[in-house]
């Protein structure tokens, strides 16, 4: 490669990863393979700490493109700095955190899991992939991959490969994609308050009504303009009060909630006080 399409390039996806970070979105650079860059020699290994790394939810503090997505930024001088400058002419594309802004990708990795897709899921904003389409909905959730034959979820704690804005209207993320991570819900910690009464019978146990409080929940704390932690406080509050002394709420209920939490910027410790606090405040 000449070294005058070497600087196209660069200068193209950086370029790319600029406008990208203008509008909020965290974006880091790709290496061909549409791999991240290995992490520098202090946080190799995560000889740095263990947190920030790959299994952390909070960014990378390192100020070199290290530890894949937590390495995603929306701050021009990172972008644009020295230890970046090498990893940027070396990029063969520009990826973006979905879960960082809200939102959830449905890789779908060939013409059957699409064909699957347009049986199965609302529409909403389409992108062209090298094989398939990304299907991108508004409401972060963990992310999986293969959770059936060609489709993976990235959202939180994973990159997504940008291939542009994409066509048509983004939709609110339904139960549909959030059940295809779920396997065999188990309860959040044993609570010891009374069984409700009415013969013991939980009223909530009504999947649209349950569902529906959870996503209100998500969409309350992802619309939080300001004072995040006290949200998510009163909001986890409002959940536990609601549906927490019945044994509706299970881990997956309570996963969606700190996800929704962690992409305005709350840590895992964070969401685990606040929870933590929220039951100790109803007695449970």
């Amino acid at each position: 490669m000449t070294q005058p399409t070497l600087i196209r390039r660069e200068g193209a996806h950086l370029l790319t990863a600029l406008g990208l970070a203008n509008r909020s979105v965290p974006v880091l650079p790709l290496r061909a393979g549409k791999v991240p860059f290995g992490n520098c020699r202090a946080c190799r290994d995560n000889a740095c700490g263990g947190r920030p790394n790959m299994k952390s939810p909070g960014p990378c503090t390192c100020p070199r493109p290290c530890h894949a997505w937590a390495a995603a930024t929306t701050d021009p001088a990172t972008l644009t700095g020295r230890p970046w400058a090498t990893a940027w002419a070396q990029a063969a594309a520009v990826a973006y955190h979905p879960g960082g802004i809200g939102l959830t990708v449905v890789d779908l990795d060939h013409a059957d899991a699409v064909a699957w897709a347009r049986r199965t899921l609302p529409a909403t904003r389409t992108v062209l992939t090298t094989r398939g389409e990304h299907w991108i909905y508004q409401g972060a959730m963990p992310s999986a991959n293969a959770v059936r034959p060609g489709v993976d979820i990235k959202s939180t704690m994973v990159y997504a490969r940008w291939l542009g804005p994409g066509t048509g209207t983004m939709t609110i993320l339904p139960g549909a994609v959030r059940s295809l991570i779920v396997t065999k819900p188990s309860p959040v910690r044993p609570v010891t308050a009374p069984v409700p009464t009415g013969g013991g019978e939980c009223r909530h146990r009504t999947p649209v009504y349950l569902e529906r409080g959870i996503a209100m929940a998500e969409q309350r704390i992802t619309q939080a303009g300001s004072s995040v932690h006290a949200t998510v406080y009163r909001t986890f509050l409002a959940v536990l009060s609601a549906h927490g002394r019945c044994g509706c709420l299970t881990e997956t209920h309570a996963a969606r909630l700190f996800a929704a939490a962690q992409t305005k910027g709350e840590t895992a410790r964070h969401c685990t006080d606040a929870w933590s606090n929220a039951r100790t405040a109803l007695g449970m």
